[in-house]
């Protein structure tokens, strides 16, 4: 059975760093993999994705310059690298996965989802 499993959430000061990651297990086809967030009261948002293929990276305007995604594909793994952390970072983190089109931001193009991972960052 496909899993994805996040670790590496938690606590933080603003200006901090955490790094995520995403373990894949079982039979998983997919192009890309993402990493969403959802703060209290707001709607799940694309935070960055990558191609598993070329490696190709998109992100959020909000977390640009500030978050990496990255892959490791010997070990099945997807990171988020979060530096430069801010307060309005907060929220639970999920790490998706797909092998459809549609818009990447977009929580219904994704298939394979982990059960996140809380990030809380104080000010």
């Amino acid at each position: 059975q496909a899993r994805l499993v996040e670790s590496g959430g938690g606590s933080a000061q603003a200006g901090g760093s955490l790094r995520l990651s995403c373990e894949a297990s079982g039979t998983m086809r997919v192009n890309r993999m993402a990493w969403f967030r959802q703060a209290p009261g707001k709607e799940r948002e694309g935070v960055a994705v990558i191609s598993t293929s070329n490696g190709l990276t998109i992100y959020d305007d909000s977390v640009k310059g500030r978050f990496t995604i990255s892959q490791d594909n010997a070990k099945n793994t997807v990171y988020l690298e979060m530096n430069s952390l801010k307060p309005e970072d907060t929220a639970m983190y999920y790490c998706a996965g797909t092998d459809y089109g549609g818009m990447w931001h977009s929580p219904r193009s994704y298939h394979y989802w982990g059960q996140g991972t809380q990030v809380s960052v104080s000010s």
